[in-house]
């Protein structure tokens, strides 16, 4: 879902590697800001909102960009969308690819503590909320809001769905105890599982959270691996 639209812009990211942000981002933010805004401080918290979320996804593809650079794995570029984004790159081994993958989740994971970390640190220092000055009560907001996102980001791309994280890690873990084959049609049974369950999550983090991302896992992908009939 969304990832193959039009391309809004190119730049050189770091490690010098080409970054794409495609126009499904743009629809992403109308979404945040039509759903948030109240006010014109809601509209910017809205804008601040989306750019977080847009930067640690950038840092969580960079994650899997490092990956690759530490096993002489050339990366072609990093895509930017609506639904997240991907790390493309030249064909790399399944246990190369096990670290490659990783290195995503566990950026988000490093941000997330990074972020609670300070929280906690300026909090547990302070006699009383009172003490707070507003600038420090506002620094002290985002940052806990890029705990969030990071934390939520990193159980959204565990889920084990292609082309998540979760469901290549599951299919490469399978792989080391069992033949290829049973490993894809295992893969594949419990990805149509969580496809089927997609939705009704979806719509219970949106109610619960607030949060949206525009992806949603291939059925028919997950329905043919389950068979056997395409790779994962």
């Amino acid at each position: 879902m969304f990832g193959n639209e039009p391309t809004l812009f190119v730049f050189r990211g770091i490690f010098g590697i080409r970054v794409e942000v495609r126009q499904s981002l743009v629809l992403l933010a109308l979404l945040y800001v039509v759903l948030s805004v109240g006010s014109m401080q809601g509209l910017i918290d809205a804008l601040i909102t989306v750019g977080l979320i847009v930067l640690s996804i950038y840092l969580h593809e960079l994650g899997h960009a490092w990956g690759c650079r530490v096993q002489g794995v050339p990366v072609e570029r990093i895509v930017i969308f609506g639904g997240g984004g991907f790390c493309e790159h030249r064909r790399s081994s399944a246990r190369q690819d096990e670290l490659i993958v990783a290195m995503g989740p566990i950026v988000n994971l490093i941000l997330w503590a990074i972020s609670s970390i300070w929280v906690n640190s300026v909090v547990g220092g302070l006699t009383s909320l009172r003490d707070l000055t507003p600038v420090m009560a506002e620094l002290l907001y985002w940052a806990n809001l890029v705990a969030l996102i990071n934390i939520a980001l990193f159980f959204f791309n565990m889920v084990p769905v292609q082309p998540l994280d979760g469901g290549k890690l599951f299919y490469l873990g399978l792989l080391r105890v069992m033949p290829a084959g049973r490993a894809l049609r295992l893969a594949g049974t419990v990805g149509v599982v969580f496809c089927v369950l997609w939705w009704p999550g979806l719509f219970a983090l949106y109610w619960l959270t607030g949060w949206l991302l525009l992806f949603a896992p291939s059925f028919r992908q997950h329905l043919a691996m389950m068979r056997g009939q395409i790779g994962g």
